[in-house]
C-alpha cells in the first residue's frame, strides 16, 4: 500500500501543482532571517505561495518543532512543501533531508529529530538525503551557518516550483534521527503519557493522552484524578485534580484537568500558567499519569 501511494504521488508531482511553501523556525521575526528565506524562495519562482507556520519555536527546541509541524501539517492540502529549520547542529555532519509523507506533503529539514511526530502520527513514505554541495543557493558555498536560507528554503522552493524532483534530489535512506516518545496508554486504573507541548500563551500542559480513555476508566466530569508528573523518573508534581468542562469550573488560581481542542487531556491553572507555577517542561523525559482516586 505504501509503495502504491508513493508511486501515485511521484507520478503526479502533487507539490508542483500546489506550489505552496510553509516555513517553520526558531529564528523569531526581530531580524531579517525569515525575510531572507522568503526572498530566496521568491527568487526561485515568484508564482509560489509562501506562508509561515511559526518562527517562535524556543531556540534549539527540536521537540517543539517536531510537535508543531505535526500539529499543523494535516490541515494543509496534499502537495504543500514544509521548510522546517530548527538546527542547533548547523555546519556539522548532520544530514539534510527531504521527507515524503503518507499524506502527500514534502518536508525539507535537518535530520535531527524534527520528523519524530510526523513519522508517528502521519507516516513517512520515503526520506532522501540532499547533496548540499550540489543543491544550494548560488554564491553561498562559503556560508556554513545559515542552511535555512542557503539550502532548505532554496530547495523547498525548487521542489514546489518543479525545478527539482523529489526522486532526484538525493539518495533514499531508511533510518532517521527520532526523539523518544512516551506513548499514551492505559495501565489498569492509570493513564500514562507525555507532556507533549505547552499551550504557549497560557502555560497549560497538553498531553498525548486521548480523552477517549476516560470512558474506559469510568471517569466523568466532576470526578477527581491523581495527577503525577515526572522528569526522567523524578517526581515534579503530584496532586488530586478535578476533571472539568471549562476553566471556570474551579476558582481563579486553582488547578484542573480538561479536554483540549485536540481532544486530549490537559492540565491548567484557571487564569494562570501551570507550567510556570510548577516548573514543568515538555519533551523527552517528561511523563504524566492520571489515576483513578479510590
Amino acid at each position: 500500500m505504501k509503495n502504491k501511494r508513493r508511486r501515485e504521488l511521484l507520478d503526479h508531482h502533487v507539490w508542483t501543482d500546489r506550489k505552496t511553501v510553509v516555513f517553520l523556525s526558531d529564528f523569531g521575526t526581530s531580524d531579517g532571517a525569515v525575510s531572507a528565506m522568503h526572498g530566496v524562495a521568491n527568487q526561485v519562482s515568484n508564482t509560489l505561495y509562501l506562508d509561515d507556520l511559526t518562527h517562535d519555536i524556543p531556540q534549539f527546541n527540536i521537540w517543539e518543532a517536531s510537535y508543531r509541524l505535526a500539529q499543523a501539517l494535516p490541515y494543509w492540502a496534499a502537495g504543500t512543501v514544509f521548510v522546517c529549520v530548527v538546527d542547533p547542529g548547523v555546519g556539522s555532519d548532520r544530514k539534510s533531508i527531504v521527507a515524503l509523507t503518507e499524506s502527500g506533503h514534502l518536508i525539507v529539514t535537518p535530520d535531527n529529530g524534527t520528523l519524530t511526530h510526523i513519522a508517528d502520527r502521519v507516516g513517512l513514505l520515503e526520506v532522501r538525503t540532499m547533496n548540499v554541495d550540489d543543491n544550494r543557493l548560488a554564491g553561498s558555498q562559503k556560508s556554513h551557518t545559515f542552511f535555512g536560507r542557503d539550502v532548505y528554503a532554496y530547495n523547498g522552493a525548487r521542489l514546489a516550483a518543479g525545478e527539482v524532483q523529489f526522486e532526484t534530489i538525493g539518495e533514499p535512506i531508511t533510518k532517521i534521527v527520532k526523539l523518544r516518545i512516551e506513548r499514551a496508554r492505559r495501565e489498569g486504573h492509570t493513564l500514562v503519557g507525555s507532556v507533549d507541548i505547552l499551550d504557549a500563551r497560557y502555560g497549560s500542559l497538553w498531553t498525548n493522552i486521548s480523552a477517549d480513555f476516560l470512558e474506559e476508566l469510568g471517569v466523568d466530569y466532576g470526578d477527581e484524578l491523581e495527577v503525577i508528573i515526572t522528569k526522567d523518573g523524578r517526581i515534579v508534581y503530584g496532586y488530586h485534580l478535578p476533571l472539568c468542562k471549562g476553566f471556570t469550573d474551579v476558582g481563579k488560581g486553582e488547578q484542573l484537568i480538561y479536554v483540549n481542542s485536540l481532544l486530549n487531556l490537559a492540565v491548567a491553572v484557571n487564569q494562570g500558567s501551570f507550567a510556570a507555577t510548577y516548573g514543568i517542561g515538555t519533551g523527552e523525559g517528561w511523563k504524566i499519569t492520571f489515576s483513578v482516586v479510590s
